[in-house]
């Protein structure tokens, strides 16, 4: 028999022990997995996907269908309240005694009086006394689309405070500019389209971009008056299902989803406004 050799102590490995720190941080890692998986794991569930398929019995074709509602309103509201907006600019800051104190009063009372309780008062006294207004002249009642009650009651609303955002982007223009197409002999209207309006674009697209981040989320407000928009749909598949946590998160998510693009598409039209400009850095120093 031969003599078993005993291992040396250079064939056998030591095996080195971890070191501390480096323990801690996988032990936080796992943990922090853990607790992530937790958080997601009734957002993953199959009965929570199959809540928000886009097919029956899912509802998420319903809470697509609400959020291009509030698209469609935000829109509409954004593009009548920016309409108003330059005509409410160009009274306060050019037009004569009874137009200023006009456009004082309307953007006072808008921006005094809560925005939900303007809708209410807008959208049903407003319904009522326009079909007061056809039986007086002798036509019949007739029955208002929520889709344009929601855009005229957003759009007045966002008109008060678009007035002053563009009423302060005209008054940033330089004064020089606006002496020079005087003295060309532009009219008014000329001026407005030529000069006032491209001029005062870069000041105004912060403030007006705010309005319409404003405008998608004031959509939420015409639930209260049962229109289907995101808010409302989510309501109601919440109460049908009592999955009221997924749904709303699930509507979180796409608010935050048409942000995120919103916030893409004010950058571009940022950049081609200030073309030609120095930018911010370059200004500062």
């Amino acid at each position: 028999m031969g003599v078993r050799q005993a291992p040396t102590r250079g064939n056998t490995p030591t095996p080195t022990p971890p070191h501390k720190g480096e323990g801690n941080s996988v032990f936080l890692i796992s943990q922090r997995t853990t607790d992530i998986e937790h958080l997601l794991n009734p957002l993953l569930q199959s009965a929570t996907v199959e809540l928000l398929s886009i097919s029956p019995p899912g509802w998420g074709g319903n809470l697509l269908r609400g959020l291009a509602n509030s698209v469609q309103i935000a829109v509409g509201a954004f593009g009548l309240g920016l309409a108003i907006g330059i005509g409410g600019a160009w009274g306060k800051l050019y037009g004569g005694p009874v137009v200023r104190d006009l456009m004082e009063v309307y953007t006072t009372i808008v921006r005094a009086v809560p925005e939900l309780v303007l809708i209410l008062l807008l959208y049903y006294a407003g319904t009522d006394l326009v079909n007061r207004a056809l039986e007086a002249l002798g036509y019949a009642p007739v029955d208002i689309s929520g889709l344009v009650a929601g855009i005229v009651v957003l759009g007045f609303v966002q008109g008060a405070y678009a007035t002053e955002v563009i009423r302060g982007a005209i008054l940033a223009i330089p004064q020089g500019q606006i002496e020079a197409a005087r003295a060309y002999g532009m009219s008014s209207g000329l001026m407005l389209r030529r000069v006032t309006l491209p001029a005062m674009l870069p000041f105004a697209i912060p403030g007006l971009a705010n309005l319409w981040l404003i405008a998608t989320k004031d959509t939420a407000l015409l639930a209260v008056v049962g229109f289907n928009e995101l808010t409302q749909e989510t309501r109601q598949a919440g109460a049908t299902t009592k999955a009221y946590f997924t749904f709303f998160v699930a509507a979180g998510c796409l608010y935050l989803l048409l942000t995120l693009f919103s916030n893409v598409i004010i950058g571009r039209i940022e950049r081609w406004a200030r073309r030609g400009m120095p930018s911010v850095v370059e200004a500062g120093r």
